[in-house]
């Protein structure tokens, strides 16, 4: 098959790229710097990073020293360019926020979703909440929204979310948000998928080529980075941690399977479990009041001990199977149950993990708790955007404040 022949436009788009995510991700950095990190000539590094800063895209950041001679211009990815938002369509609500290109939060909101919610009620949310972080900002200035969702995305041109824990079955999210006025670039991913890339770019993640970002809350999933890049399977839906089997024959799963790790350690199942053995009800409004609830009654309650002390164990021995499977130097466990869980039993979490792993890969693994919070799923859907801005160059529509919008997912 014959290879594809490379423009001047896509060398320019490279170039620009390139350096662009170099400063976006290491700056600020000098002009020689960047030359010398990126191996492209000092000509042509001056020459792009003039083009960006005519464009506005990088700004100057200081002075440094040089070895003798006039002190060299430090420059950086200027966080006024423009504006990216990220949302989080979780099981139980909806976050909105609203970031500067550098992903300094400048809003957020938060609306609450009822048990299982429809598209409908979710697209609601959706728009209420971008609403509401655009107020006093003009629609120009913003570049794109990403969004987080609790199942798998199907990609192509029609956008087609698949979320059979919430009764999703095909949804044409992306459709149906541009129906309720929408006109902004979408770019929609799996949620445990977009955490993943949040904590990879700017929190626990970061460093690492190869990394498991593990997603405990009502769900669970996970985010498998090999060699830097996200994996993603044949159809996007790798990354189903929850729905690995722990227990043969075990109990049902949301998905209707049986042994489902996410039957064990998720925050639904955990509940399940210590309401059979507790024999009544757990105090709280919502499934994250219970849990903490749970949390907080282990010290004294040797009921709560022993459940709390069983998902240790269940989730010590699915990492362990991600140890053994991908061979990751770090595995970050987040979202908010597997946060909460963290907090308390990481080191049993851990001892298990080295009980059920193989011997050498464990001990090349660190495992250890996200960095980002509760914010991990929006903040990373809010990456979508600018993760296409940096591999475009600023080149696509999407990276020209003012232009016309394009559905970009």
């Amino acid at each position: 098959m014959a290879s594809k022949r490379t423009t001047v436009r896509d060398l320019r788009r490279h170039n620009r790229s390139l350096l662009l995510s170099k400063l976006y991700f290491d700056g600020p950095l000098s002009r020689h710097e960047l030359s010398q990190l990126t191996g492209l000539s000092a000509a042509t590094v001056s020459n792009v990073t003039a083009e960006l800063g005519e464009e506005r895209l990088i700004t100057e950041a200081g002075q440094v020293e040089s070895d003798g001679g006039r002190p060299r211009v430090l420059l950086r990815v200027d966080p006024a360019y423009g504006h990216v938002a990220g949302v989080d369509i979780g099981e139980t609500g909806v976050k909105v926020e609203l970031f500067d290109l550098a992903m300094n939060r400048l809003a957020t909101v938060d609306h609450p979703l009822p048990k299982a919610p429809d598209p409908a009620t979710a697209v609601e949310q959706v728009t209420s909440g971008l609403r509401e972080v655009f107020a006093g900002f003009e629609d120009a200035s913003v570049l794109g929204v990403g969004i987080g969702v609790p199942g798998t995305v199907e990609q192509g041109e029609r956008v087609l979310v698949h979320a059979p824990t919430v009764g999703w079955d095909a949804v044409p999210l992306v459709s149906l948000l541009q129906e309720a006025g929408v006109s902004l670039p979408l770019f929609v991913d799996n949620g445990a998928k977009t955490q993943g890339q949040a904590e990879m770019w700017f929190g626990a993640g970061r460093g690492a080529r190869h990394a498991v970002i593990a997603l405990i809350g009502s769900g669970v999933g996970a985010a498998v980075v090999t060699d830097g890049t996200t994996y993603r399977g044949s159809t996007s839906s790798a990354g189903e941690w929850g729905h690995t089997t722990i227990a043969y024959g075990g109990q049902q799963c949301r998905c209707g399977a049986l042994g489902c790790l996410e039957a064990y350690i998720g925050a639904g199942g955990v509940l399940a479990r210590y309401r059979k053995v507790r024999g009544k009800d757990v105090p709280g409004e919502d499934e994250q009041a219970q849990f903490a609830a749970l949390l907080e009654a282990a010290p004294r309650s040797k009921t709560a001990a022993k459940v709390l002390d069983e998902t240790a164990g269940y989730l010590g021995a699915g990492i362990a199977n991600l140890i053994n499977l991908f061979n990751p130097e770090r595995i970050v466990i987040g979202g908010w149950a597997g946060s909460a869980l963290g907090e308390q039993l990481l080191p049993r979490i851990r001892s298990v993990a080295g009980e059920h792993a193989l011997r050498h890969p464990f001990s090349q693994t660190s495992i250890q708790l996200g960095s980002l919070g509760l914010d991990a799923v929006a903040t990373g859907a809010a990456t979508l955007p600018v993760a296409d801005l940096l591999a475009q160059g600023a080149t696509s529509k999407i990276a020209k404040p003012g232009a016309p919008n394009s559905d970009a997912a």
